[in-house]
């Protein structure tokens, strides 16, 4: 009995592993698309004369470092 209980002990932390997994890659898309919304919006600004070429940088730069640290599968949406 203590065998199974095992098993099942280490499928259930398994599983909890997997779905922290998951997450975490659902919340690094999340904040991918939302560093490179607020590109997009600085870059507009920009182009509109309401933004300037530090907050269009400054948005890349943040877009980049996040692609630097979690890969830009993101933008194969």
């Amino acid at each position: 009995m203590s065998g199974f209980l095992d098993r099942a002990k280490e499928q259930a932390q398994s599983a909890l592993n997997q779905g922290k997994q998951k997450v975490d890659e659902v919340q690094q898309q999340r904040a991918g698309n939302d560093l490179l919304k607020r590109l997009g919006a600085a870059y507009y600004a920009e182009r509109r004369g309401t933004g300037t070429p530090e907050g269009t940088q400054a948005a890349l730069t943040a877009l980049e470092s996040h692609i630097t640290a979690h890969g830009d599968g993101f933008l194969r949406g």
